[in-house]
C-alpha cells in the first residue's frame, strides 16, 4: 500500500481536508462551530485541493446565510428589548 492510501481515507480522512500545512485537519477547526460558518469554513478550506471556485461560491452562500440569521436574530433581539421597555 502506498503512503497516501494510508494517510488518507475518502471518508475518515479525505486528503481534501487533510493536506493544510499546519497539519490541522479542518474538522478540528469546524466542529466548535455552528453549522453555517463551518460549512463555509469547510468550502474555504479545501477550495484549492476540490473544487476551486465552485467551492468558494459555496462558502459565500452559506456566510450570507449566516449574515441573515444573525441580522433576523439582532432584530428580533432589539424588538423584544422595545416591547419590554413598552411595558413599564
Amino acid at each position: 500500500m502506498n503512503d497516501d492510501k494510508k494517510k488518507f481515507d475518502p471518508v475518515d480522512k479525505p486528503k481534501h481536508y487533510n493536506v493544510h500545512p499546519s497539519f490541522v485537519e479542518c474538522i478540528q477547526i469546524t466542529e466548535h462551530m455552528n453549522f453555517c460558518m463551518g460549512n463555509a469554513m469547510k468550502y474555504i478550506w479545501r477550495a484549492d485541493e476540490k473544487n476551486g471556485i465552485e467551492d468558494l461560491r459555496k462558502a459565500i452562500w452559506y456566510l450570507n446565510r449566516e449574515i441573515e440569521r444573525r441580522v433576523t436574530v439582532q432584530v428580533m433581539t432589539l424588538d423584544l428589548k422595545d416591547q419590554l421597555k413598552g411595558s413599564k
